[in-house]
């Protein structure tokens, strides 16, 4: 197809399928797929690195202002999806760790470090041909995206999603704990100052709820079809 979008946006509160939906839309496309919770990821393990206190806001800041992130197609067959660096260094799967999850929250709510990181997501995603997903890529980080999806879906729906996963890994959760945390991180991330969750204007809204992720992705295909239309 002609005047493929060059810069694709996916948002959307947790679990709500929008990295799924990015992955399978960047292989079809042949474009990176660039998750940016990956980046406060990568902060996250490197203030564990040097030993500094996630809650130290400041020294945080400082980090992200200073660390040279970058994401690029996966360079391994080894199940990744992206390679993540920091200063050359490979962290791939580093970041994925337990006690990078359980502090990731924290430092991706101070203002500084997203100011900072948004920065190394704007330089990334504009090389184009990419599907960037997170929570505020249509509003903050690239308000110019050429298609710019929202992916909701029922906070109900969404921890049902999530503690499937869960048991599927074989991991013992409390589904109404589970659903009580992501009705507190739905809250964090709709209410803060910086950068809030919510669909830019002219982003496509698309609620998941009753869908299965090929029903997803066949809509956007089709909305990616129309656009192309209405671009010719």
């Amino acid at each position: 197809m002609d005047k493929l979008p060059n810069i694709i946006a996916i948002d959307g509160p947790s679990a709500s399928g929008k990295s799924t939906l990015a992955k399978r839309i960047a292989d079809e496309l042949g474009y990176l797929y660039f998750d940016t919770g990956i980046m406060y990821r990568a902060i996250t393990w490197l203030a564990q690195q040097q030993l500094i206190d996630p809650r130290d806001e400041c020294a945080i800041t400082i980090l992200a202002e200073q660390a040279q992130i970058d994401v690029r197609p996966p360079s391994n067959n080894d199940g990744r999806s992206y390679d993540v660096k920091v200063d050359e260094q490979d962290i791939t799967w580093e970041i994925r760790q337990p006690q990078v999850e359980a502090s990731v929250s924290i430092i991706s709510a101070y203002a500084g470090v997203r100011q900072a990181l948004t920065q190394q997501q704007r330089r990334i995603a504009m090389r184009g041909k990419v599907v960037m997903v997170g929570r505020d890529i249509g509003t903050v980080v690239l308000p110019e995206a050429d298609l710019k999806i929202y992916l909701d879906a029922s906070v109900e729906e969404r921890a049902r999603r999530r503690y499937q996963e869960l048991q599927q890994r074989g991991e013992v959760i409390s589904f109404d704990d589970l659903l009580a945390s992501m009705r507190m991180r739905d809250r964090i991330d709709s209410t803060r100052e910086i950068a809030p969750l919510r669909p830019a204007p002219d982003a496509f809204i698309l609620n998941s709820d009753g869908l299965n992720i090929d029903q997803v992705v066949d809509t956007v295909r089709r909305i990616i079809a129309g656009k192309n239309l209405a671009g010719s």
